[in-house]
């Protein structure tokens, strides 16, 4: 029996059957923890990356839109919108607009924390770094820093305000006024009374005044991108200027004053008032047709003036004598296009910046009417802007005015716009602040 009892002792002891259930059962909640510390660490990654996100997202918008609304708010506001309410849950979002950039000046700086409440990894003997809702948690947080760029705006609107006029651009009403797809500049300041004139973008080097669905007020001013077009103007050839008659009592123009039917002719020199006779059609080839009117105004006496498919005409007033008008009148239509090429590329009509008198225009777009692909230069030129500009018959959808002060009423509407480059004029344009942009 002793012999019995001790070889099913032996047998006991020499059996290993159960061992890996004994181990697995003492390894089990290691196993369980280390799997669940695993899943909980996953867990912070992708909060992290909501986070990241959510701060990225946050300080370009702090970056942009700073200088309508506080960064602060503007930051606060977008990471609300990723989940992340300033305050609630202990979220936290805090920004910075003097924060060092990495390549020098300052930036746009946003954190976003909140904290994550901890189950497996206390099972690992991580307890966190705070509490929330009296358990161990940790703080999550991601960080951006963003700038703002600079990018050029065009504008189709130019007000150079050289004579000191304290308004460059302003309306009187103007609720019909329709600058769609236009941006608008002043050198002075901008007052648009009552109405946005529905420009996309209004800027004054002063205060801008209601001008523009967005405004912006403290600009650097625009210099004149095109006096320089000056020099392109030939030498006077005229011995003498015509006037045109006031009372029936003065001679009519001679006939070398008139213009009518078809124009080939590559320059037209006019000295004196121009009056047209009949329809007038520019048929041109090369850089178009340079019709030049010397100390006198240009009279359209109810007639159309046109360029046809293919050719391209610019106006150039200029002179010495600045008790003359240098300036279209009367009633009829501009129907041209500028050339795409060449010394006039891109200008349509051109007022000689050394003139400043008999410049001014009062019925802009109306008396007479404009059909005009190109750029109107009217660089010391007091302007009412009263009519509808529409693209020449036969030229693309791009139109800029140049002006020192300008005086929007009645309708004041542009109605095609974005054909510029295909149009060969360059608008005039300024560094503006533009999206924020990430650095880090």
């Amino acid at each position: 029996m002793f012999e019995a009892l001790r070889h099913r002792v032996r047998e006991f002891v020499g059996d290993r059957r159960g061992n890996v259930a004994i181990l697995a059962a003492a390894a089990l909640p290691v196993l369980a923890g280390s799997i669940g510390f695993g899943a909980e660490v996953a867990s912070w990654h992708s909060g992290k990356r909501a986070l990241q996100n959510a701060a990225d997202s946050a300080a370009i918008a702090a970056a942009t839109n700073a200088s309508s609304n506080g960064y602060d708010d503007e930051a606060r506001a977008v990471a609300a919108r990723y989940g992340f309410q300033d305050g609630t849950g202990g979220v936290t979002v805090v920004s910075s607009n003097t924060a060092p950039c990495p390549g020098g000046g300052e930036c746009y700086r946003v954190t976003v924390s909140r904290p994550q409440r901890l189950f497996f990894a206390q099972v690992v003997g991580f307890v966190g770094d705070t509490i929330l809702d009296g358990s161990p948690a940790m703080i999550l947080s991601a960080t951006a820093l963003a700038k703002q760029a600079n990018a050029p705006h065009e504008y189709c609107i130019l007000a150079l305000a050289s004579s000191g006029a304290s308004n460059g651009i302003r309306s009187n009403g103007a609720p019909n006024a329709d600058l769609t797809g236009c941006s608008v500049m002043s050198n002075t300041n901008s007052d648009c009374n009552g109405h946005d004139l529905k420009a996309d973008f209004g800027a004054a080097h002063g205060t801008n005044s209601g001008c523009g669905r967005k405004r912006m007020s403290d600009v650097p001013t625009v210099a004149d991108p095109y006096e320089s077009l000056k020099a392109n103007i030939p030498t006077d050839p005229c011995g003498s200027y015509h006037r045109a008659p006031v009372t029936k009592k003065d001679s009519p123009l001679p006939s070398t004053n008139n213009l009518h039917g078809i124009e080939v002719r590559s320059v037209i020199n006019m000295c004196g008032d121009v009056e047209l006779t009949g329809p007038v059609l520019i048929r041109s080839s090369g850089n178009g047709t340079v019709l030049i009117v010397r100390n006198g105004s240009l009279n359209l006496k109810g007639y159309t003036l046109q360029t046809l498919e293919g050719s391209a005409l610019t106006i150039i007033f200029t002179g010495t004598d600045n008790a003359r008008d240098h300036r279209p009148v009367g009633d009829g239509m501009f129907d041209i296009g500028a050339p795409k090429a060449g010394p006039w590329r891109g200008v349509a009509l051109y007022q000689d910046p050394r003139m400043t008198g008999g410049v001014n225009i009062s019925e802009a777009g109306n008396k007479p009417a404009w059909q005009i692909t190109g750029l109107v230069y009217l660089p010391h030129a007091s302007v009412t802007f009263s009519g509808v500009v529409n693209k020449a018959s036969n030229g693309a959808s791009c139109f800029g005015l140049v002006v020192d002060n300008l005086r929007i009423n009645g309708t004041g509407e542009i109605l095609a716009h974005g054909e510029c480059a295909r149009a060969g004029l360059i608008l005039p344009a300024s560094l503006m602040p533009s999206r924020g942009e990430l650095v880090s």
